[in-house]
């Protein structure tokens, strides 16, 4: 069973915005708004292993290491994509 794009991104937002207590509602974020860097919700550092740590528990992937979080963790499109194909290859 697939879930359509659009509710796994807004699971995603969801995710992102309980995880990291942020002040916005997850429609706020954009699907392709960069989450780290002043231009986008400017994520920190700190935020990234809560935000490894609540995608790995909500969507059951594992993001291994260092170079693969910092490909995955740009955007909501980019996080969607990766939990879509690493589900695809369990399926």
């Amino acid at each position: 069973m697939t879930i359509p794009a659009s509710d796994l991104k807004g699971d995603i937002k969801q995710a992102i915005v309980r995880s990291l207590r942020l002040p916005i509602t997850p429609a706020d974020i954009g699907d392709a708004t960069q989450l780290f860097g002043e231009e986008g919700l400017g994520l920190d550092s700190i935020d990234v292993l809560e935000l490894v740590l609540e995608i790995e528990r909500s969507f059951g992937v594992s993001i291994g290491d260092e170079q693969t979080g910092m490909r995955v963790l740009r955007t909501v499109d980019t996080i969607a994509d990766f939990i879509s194909s690493e589900r695809a290859k369990s399926a």
